[in-house]
């Protein structure tokens, strides 16, 4: 076990970087890095962007970027999820609470989306009965007319695994996909505005509106994609 943000800091020391120089080359923003050195982890967006700007920092400033990720996931992640177990296990708890009244939301949900396709087969069964005619012919003008949208944002490992963080439309936004994509894999993603952290980059290809990114070195990255394209940080 080791000091995550003492190490950090005195590395940093030890190289004669500033914040500021440091913000620089690793397009982390300084009050992050500072956050990092002071392990006020809380100060991040999500445990996600913690592991990515950890590993990115150390390697940066010469350290073992990866034994960083885990003594954090060993020592705060794990510690988290424990005491959210036990908290929702609490008769009472706000965490059981919030377990029952997600249940009851996905029943009602469940029960008015069955109410809705009873409906729309109701409705079909009674138009196709009454104007068979128009019906075919109406049919058929659609699939003559019907476009393929290609997906905005296209991401395939096809070097090898990469951890992926993706965020709708910023930083603190809902998240959209997190986890390893495994090689041969593919994730489309609809929209047009996002915010990636990227593990692994040289084992991806990724499209944004059809054009390839390329992006150069292996280090960890932070990519924003538009509606105009695509930037790093």
């Amino acid at each position: 076990m080791f000091e995550l943000g003492t190490s950090l800091r005195e590395a940093r020391h030890r190289r004669g970087v500033e914040l500021v120089q440091a913000e620089v080359a690793t397009k982390i923003r300084a009050k992050y890095l500072r956050a990092l050195e002071d392990e006020r982890f809380e100060l991040l967006p999500s445990p996600t962007y913690v592991k990515g700007f950890l590993r990115t920092y150390a390697d940066y400033l010469g350290l073992e970027g990866q034994l960083f990720v885990d003594e954090y996931a060993s020592r705060f992640i794990a510690q988290d999820e424990a005491a959210e177990r036990r908290a929702a296990r609490r008769p009472g708890s706000r965490a059981a609470e919030r377990r029952n009244r997600r249940f009851e939301t996905i029943g009602v949900l469940a029960g008015l989306a069955a109410i809705a396709v009873i409906t729309i087969v109701v409705i079909g069964a009674w138009t196709s009965s009454s104007h068979p005619t128009a019906a075919r012919h109406t049919g058929n003008t659609s699939a003559a007319k019907a476009i393929v949208t290609p997906h905005y944002l296209l991401i395939s490992a096809v070097g090898g695994p990469s951890y992926l963080a993706i965020h709708r439309n910023g930083p603190s936004g809902p998240i959209v996909f997190q986890g390893t994509i495994a090689r041969g894999h593919t994730e489309p993603f609809d929209g047009s505005r996002f915010w990636l952290t990227v593990s692994d980059p040289e084992n991806l290809k990724i499209r944004v509106g059809g054009r390839l990114v390329t992006i150069s070195g292996s280090r960890p990255v932070v990519l924003t994609v538009t509606a105009s394209g695509w930037h790093l940080g």
